[in-house]
């Protein structure tokens, strides 16, 4: 993935590292886990993390037939060797071994098989869904990624990724393009949070009352 599909590099700037970014434009496995990783951590900590795990391994790049084959009490600890690779790293190494394991059953190992030829958005969005530790919202992230950053657009991606493929959006790591990108993408997820916060106090607090009336 060093290239897009319209032949310009790929640079990112998700994990606010230089290496760490490197790998992430070029390798589409360390991409995928950087997403499987991002979850109750901060953005640039899981998408670090694929880079940190290449090099504990040994090597420059993920490969996944390496990782499905892993030992897995061995693989565990390239996760809780200090400093950990998340804040839960036992767990997170299980679902990365899964995914790799799903990504060589389906896909010989090749992670770009996953949207390489698919024809549709729509298609592509079920193919994410259908990855371990993938869910809807971020299979849909994943979908506006590959769209708007490494130019992977079938007909339908941008509505196949919900809100996350809207132009000019600052929802996700898919519209992180350098510190202040990251900026406004952190604010929005803590808008979001404090509104969600705020909607479940309200409906507790109608509930409480709706109680006291009966």
């Amino acid at each position: 993935m060093t290239k897009s599909d319209n032949g310009q590099d790929i640079t990112l700037h998700i994990a606010q590292e230089p290496e760490a970014d490197k790998l992430l434009g070029r390798s589409p496995l360390a991409a995928l886990v950087g997403m499987l990783l991002d979850q109750q951590v901060p953005m640039e900590w899981a998408f670090s993390g694929p880079y940190t795990l290449a090099q504990r391994m040994g090597g420059d790049d993920l490969d996944a037939h390496e990782i499905a084959a892993y030992d897995p009490e061995a693989f565990t600890e390239l996760f809780t060797a200090k400093p950990a690779l998340h804040r839960y790293p036992g767990s997170m190494a299980k679902r990365v071994q899964q995914l790799c394991q799903f990504l060589v059953a389906q896909y010989d190992g090749v992670a770009s098989a996953v949207w390489s030829d698919a024809a549709t958005g729509a298609e592509l969005r079920k193919r994410l869904n259908a990855l371990p530790g993938f869910g809807t919202q971020k299979a849909q992230i994943f979908l506006a990624l590959l769209g708007k950053q490494f130019g992977v657009q079938p007909p339908g991606w941008r509505e196949a990724a919900g809100p996350y493929g809207e132009a000019g959006s600052h929802r996700s790591v898919a519209d992180i393009t350098g510190p202040e990108s990251l900026a406004e993408v952190r604010m929005y997820k803590q808008a979001a949070k404090q509104a969600t916060k705020a909607a479940k106090a309200d409906a507790k607090a109608d509930a409480k009352a709706g109680a006291k009336v009966r």
